[in-house]
């Protein structure tokens, strides 16, 4: 079978693994209430979340280098076989330890699986158009599956005949599909060079990055910002990435070549998406708590349910115009967008009609997220030389992931400070015990049962999460100026896959004849 007829093929082995993997933290965290009630362990409820984030973040990047030196085929398929192991365990957990243990190998396998989708339509695309199209669809797919699966989540996990494992389990058809797909589909002809491996950067790489994601997962919430745990645990952070920057430096074979940053669409657009990062995670996690808690919807997934399919439309047609448009276009357009966005969710109350917050819901996932997973993806793709593909689809989720965490750990330590101080003033005024006040200085107290809350208790409240919410999405708004102001810098190139960016001086390179 020729390549072109294969590639539908390969196309929807792709499809079917980023799905599934893209999937999989939001589908599993509408479902932990009933995941805590079978297996117990609310302690520990955060880390099954932690856990997939930490191992899918901190191997992103080894993966995409991997794929570069060994074959884009044999390490996709390791990452989804991993990925569909993990699921499996997942659904057999008999306490919340062991289902944490299986998380990280579900998270290691997603490490693999996102980047490495990119990486094969490049590769095997020998129409620069059709490549920039379905990087559009990936994107969306991505995005739409994000917003999708706390839907999914909640209808499995109360569904009497599936049940919350199924949210599990559910992988194993879709990867087993992909596998078998891609098995007969793609073929990759094999190097005779035997390439040398920078264990000792992927070393600091992994643990560098764990570092960091862990001290903003636990500042604000376990430790305080300012505790000898997290300062020594950002100072660590900072000495290991140090160190490996230096090592890469010396490195024959770099895990991540910082060579390729030299190139200003590339920095540019690591900037770029890292803002995105924040703005879109900021707005996933504390949205459905401004739906509850302000506008007094029932379901708090409700409020996300509008960006569904404006994300995949926004991502495809992304996709399409930067075959047309400079990128730094459709990245400042979107990212003005985005202010605007951000700026109006800050000023949602309670009073605000849900037509208006549905039409800036649609606006968010159409003009600003989906079309800059898309041109992101694209841009940097374009900007590399074609054996640093594979890491250079790593990067743009890397940075994505790093700045949504560090977006929401930001907003919400804004967010609960606020509420702390509010309630402090409310205990003073009504003679409330303060450690009773802040035990309950929660915005998800508002989205579960309150009814043994007095009702004056609960009006403060709704009030007070409102406000804090408001102050929580001036960073939203922060991150889109910063990312406007850095789009108008990325160059003016356009989407022609034909010519591609850097060598390892990061001067331009055409391409072998």
């Amino acid at each position: 079978m020729e390549q072109n007829k294969r590639m539908p093929f390969v196309i929807l082995a792709m499809a079917l693994g980023l799905f599934m993997a893209s999937l999989d933290n939001t589908i599993v965290s509408a479902s932990i209430n009933q995941v805590i009630k079978d297996i117990g362990g609310f302690d520990k409820m955060s880390w099954v979340f932690t856990a997939y984030m930490l191992a899918a973040t901190s191997t992103m990047l080894v993966f995409g280098k991997m794929s570069d030196l060994f074959g884009r085929k044999l390490f996709y398929l390791i990452g989804i076989s991993m990925f569909l192991i993990g699921s499996a365990l997942s659904g057999t957990a008999q306490n919340i330890d062991q289902l944490i243990a299986y998380r990280v190998i579900q998270g290691i396998g997603s490490g693999a699986i996102f980047p490495i989708s990119f990486t094969i339509i490049y590769s095997i695309s020998t129409d620069p158009k059709q490549a920039a199209k379905m990087s559009g669809v990936f994107a969306g797919i991505f995005g739409i599956s994000s917003v999708f699966g706390p839907q999914i989540g909640t209808w499995i996990s109360e569904t009497s005949w599936l049940g919350w494992r199924w949210c599990f389990y559910v992988n194993v058809p879709f990867g087993i599909v992909s596998i078998i797909t891609l098995l007969i589909a793609l073929k990759e002809s094999k190097s005779d060079q035997k390439p040398k491996v920078d264990y000792l950067g992927t070393v600091l790489l992994i643990s560098s990055t764990v570092l960091l994601l862990l001290g903003l997962e636990w500042g604000g919430k376990d430790y305080a910002w300012d505790s000898v745990q997290i300062i020594g645990i950002f100072i660590g952070a900072a000495l290991l990435i140090a160190l490996f920057i230096l090592v890469e430096r010396k490195a024959k074979e770099p895990i991540l070549p910082l060579t390729i940053f030299k190139n200003k669409m590339v920095m540019g657009t690591s900037i770029v998406v890292f803002c995105q990062g924040a703005i879109m995670f900021s707005a996933i996690t504390y949205l459905p708590i401004l739906s509850v808690a302000v506008i007094g919807n029932e379901n708090s997934n409700s409020v996300l349910t509008p960006m569904m399919l404006p994300i995949m439309i926004g991502a495809i047609a992304g996709g399409f115009l930067c075959t047309k448009v400079p990128f730094r276009t459709i990245m400042a357009f979107s990212m003005a967008v985005g202010i605007l966005v951000a700026y109006l969710l800050g000023s949602i109350t309670h009073d605000t009609a849900k037509w208006v917050v549905t039409l800036i819901m649609i606006t968010l996932g159409l003009i600003v997220l989906g079309p800059l997973m898309s041109v992101s993806q694209n841009a940097i793709a374009q900007s590399v030389d074609k054996r640093y593909i594979g890491i250079a689809s790593s990067v743009v989720g890397f940075w994505r992931n790093i700045g949504g965490v560090m977006g929401a750990a930001i907003t919400a330590t804004i967010v609960n400070n606020y509420l702390k101080e509010k309630m402090k003033e409310f205990a003073s005024a009504t003679k409330m015990p303060v450690d009773k006040a802040q035990e309950i200085a929660k915005p998800e107290i508002l989205m579960q049962d309150h009814t043994q809350i007095p009702a004056q208790i609960v009006d403060f409240m709704r009030g007070a999460v409102e406000t804090a919410l408001h102050h929580g999405f001036i960073l939203a708004l922060i991150a889109g100026i910063i990312g406007f102001l850095v789009s108008l810098f990325v160059g003016g190139d356009r989407y022609n896959f034909g010519k591609r960016g850097v060598n390892e001086t990061g001067k331009e390179e055409l391409p072998a004849s």
